[in-house]
């Protein structure tokens, strides 16, 4: 693998949506291929940016479609394991907004049981970013050997972290924390307004965001729906509006603006490294190209992220 790639580490997972109302004693689902730092590398893909996927992928039927969705989109899974576990499968429930709840089926999933062998510094090679969070960054046995790894790869790479917190799932105390080890690790650390809600409930935005400068993170970028987005680099901080958007539904836009914002970085050269030369113009401008591809994301029905020819004009 040569600098030029970005990779992201993490899960693939079935999203399942009900089609219909329950009749004659059964439901009918259909079933996308999802799970955020597997949307993430879709999206970057698409945005043209090289990337290549870290994740292990399962055998069975579920395993298939995540392969030929990720290919289809450009995405190099060289580095990929082919497992014997299970997939994971969410069933998501969609509220009148749009916004999407999950339940996880999640047990003994392949997703998780990265061994140490499997997560060598040399396996990724000289990328110029790794991207990793969500769920394979605190279900064992995976997690440990990821953090061991961003500790490697950080001598040379941007380490991104979207830590996508599933409340419903893992107790949020975890995330509360591991942050500050993350936080130490990362370069960029990307969520959402309920993330930090989850995460430290009642606090101010600026105060965690100066805690997790402190703890070693230079940006963090902090989305909030139609409120835009917060910029925060080394204490200083930009807003960014959202635009208008006719919402189907939210099913990826968070990862979908996480692709963005790496895609601008990358494009702009600032990928690579501790990120020293980035300013606070430049994180600014790589958030407000992430959330048009974010809103293009919400115009359509499930994660199903813009091409780099959707963002013309």
């Amino acid at each position: 693998m040569d600098s030029t790639k970005v990779a992201v580490l993490g899960e693939c997972v079935a999203d399942a949506f009900a089609t219909g109302s329950a009749s004659q004693g059964e439901l009918i689902l259909r079933v996308l291929p999802g799970g955020s730092p597997a949307n993430t590398a879709v999206a970057l893909s698409r945005l043209g940016t090289p990337t290549r996927f870290f994740g292990r992928i399962s055998r069975d039927s579920f395993g298939g479609l995540f392969r030929t969705h990720l290919e289809a989109s450009g995405v190099d899974l060289t580095g990929c394991v082919t497992a014997d576990e299970p997939s994971t499968l969410a069933v998501a429930t969609l509220d009148e907004s749009g916004q999407a709840g999950y339940s996880f089926h999640a047990e003994g999933a392949a997703d998780w049981a990265w061994s140490e062998a499997e997560l060598t510094a040399e396996r990724f090679g000289d990328v110029s970013c790794l991207h990793t969070g969500s769920l394979a960054l605190v279900r064992a046995p995976g997690a440990e050997h990821i953090e061991r790894l961003l500790g490697q790869v950080a001598g040379w790479a941007t380490v991104s972290i979207d830590p996508n917190v599933r409340a419903g799932l893992i107790d949020p105390a975890v995330y509360r924390e591991r942050m500050p080890r993350w936080c130490a690790l990362a370069d960029v650390v990307k969520l959402s307004d309920d993330d930090l809600r989850c995460i430290h409930p009642g606090e101010a935005l600026d105060r965690v965001c100066d805690t997790w400068h402190a703890a070693g993170a230079r940006l963090i970028v902090v989305t909030r729906g139609s409120h835009g987005v917060t910029v925060s680099l080394d204490g200083r901080r930009a807003t960014v509006p959202a635009p208008a958007t006719d919402v189907v539904d939210t099913v990826g836009a968070g990862d979908s603006f996480t692709a963005g914002l790496l895609h601008r970085l990358h494009t702009s050269g600032l990928l690579g490294g501790r990120l020293d030369a980035l300013s606070l113009d430049q994180a600014r401008d790589a958030a407000a190209f992430a959330v048009r591809v974010a809103a293009l994301t919400c115009s359509v029905a499930g994660a199903n992220p813009p091409w780099a020819r959707d963002l013309d004009g």
